[in-house]
């Protein structure tokens, strides 16, 4: 079987990248292991120019953006189409998967199936966000949902909220959740927990929550002087190209006395290296105000961290409240400084908290029985 993954996310060397590209690599190379072909297609979001790679048998094509006003989604759809039929032609798909808006403007061809992985997409987030959904991007979503074959959900939550604003048309749908690789996020014992530090990664963009994150930190340094806050990821631009990390430092942290002695800006890190800190860090807090389901609560988990994840979406999916870990209110900063306060103070009860965290992450997100249901899945609707 020939799996073709359209995305502009795998991720490239020595460039930043998100949870979506995480998965793919991931995923990918898991299929690999198993016998299975993978080929990747997508626009080069990197270095802009048309690049073919080879990351071990993984084959990316990588295509350069087209840009004309009012075209640009055009002309990327047919370049990706015109790569679609080379490739097929040259080794036969069998299945390509890509996000929600990726079937929009694809040419189906019958010999192939079509699914759409829920990583998110533009109706679902519109809600928590606050804004309107675009009548464009609303299009593009209602006319990729009805080319898909079949779909498949990372979480409950994000199946039952997209279903609220777009139909699958009684086509097949399972939940599969993301894989963990367990080999790269498992306890270090080897590196010592640095006392009172709390870390924060992802995107830094306002759907993370670091907004709020920020604004709970005066409360948390009152009963915790020594609390230093590391923010670990890639930067999020506003439309007109100015920089979220910018806004933070500008607007909100001076507002907040001298919090700023507090926070720390870290960048994006490579995930071997985010594992470290991972294990450096006494907590992790990830208070995003939406996520379908979200890699950096359950790596942290399997590292034997005690983590605080937003009781919205699929949190309580994730995390069972003083049991596996910490839910709390991403909207209100007194709430997430109340959590972060008491896992400070608790350190005994959070030592039990984070035991029972990884034994759920390692019987929930293992990678091989994830690689096991995907091609079960892939299996059943090619037939």
């Amino acid at each position: 079987m020939h799996i073709c993954f359209i995305t502009n996310e795998y991720p490239k060397l020595e460039f930043p990248h998100g949870g979506v590209g995480t998965f793919i690599h991931t995923i990918s190379h898991k299929l690999i292991e198993k016998g299975y072909k993978v080929s990747v297609i997508g626009i080069n979001i990197y270095t802009k120019i048309d690049e073919t790679e080879q990351d071990g048998e993984v084959s990316i094509f990588r295509l350069k953006p087209r840009s004309l006003k009012g075209l640009t989604w055009y002309l990327n759809t047919k370049s990706i189409n015109k790569k679609l039929v080379e490739l097929h032609n040259r080794l036969p798909i069998d299945i390509v998967e890509t996000a929600e808006l990726g079937l929009s403007f694809i040419k189906k061809n019958k010999s192939i199936k079509y699914v759409i992985r829920l990583h998110g997409g533009h109706h679902f987030f519109a809600e928590s966000e606050n804004r309107k959904v675009s009548w464009w991007k609303g299009f593009q979503e209602k006319k990729s949902f009805k080319n898909a074959d079949a779909f498949v959900a990372v979480s409950q939550y994000v199946k039952s909220h997209t279903a609220k604003f777009l139909s699958y048309n009684n086509k097949p749908i399972t939940i599969i959740r993301y894989p963990i690789n367990l080999e790269v996020f498992k306890p270090k014992p080897e590196i010592e927990i640095e006392p009172n530090t709390i870390l924060f990664a992802g995107t830094v963009c306002e759907k993370k929550g670091v907004n709020q994150l920020l604004e709970a930190m005066p409360k948390v340094i009152e009963q915790n002087k020594d609390a230093q806050l590391f923010i670990y990821g890639r930067d999020w631009f506003f439309k007109d190209g100015s920089s979220y990390i910018a806004y933070l430092k500008n607007e909100i942290l001076p507002k907040l006395g001298n919090t700023v002695n507090y926070v720390h800006f870290m960048g994006a890190v490579p995930f071997k290296i985010l594992a470290n800190k991972y294990a450096a860090a006494e907590i992790c807090v990830f208070p995003s105000l939406m996520e379908t389901q979200g890699l950096v609560a359950p790596e942290a988990m399997a590292m034997n961290k005690l983590v605080i994840f937003s009781n919205c979406g699929p949190g309580p999916e994730t995390i069972e409240h003083k049991k596996t870990g910490l839910l709390c209110n991403p909207y209100d900063s007194d709430d997430i400084s109340k959590q972060i306060n008491w896992a400070l103070s608790h350190k005994k009860d959070c030592q039990h908290i984070s035991i029972n965290a990884r034994k759920f992450v390692t019987q929930t997100f293992d990678v091989e029985k994830i690689t096991i249901e995907n091609i079960e899945f892939y299996n059943l609707i090619t037939v």
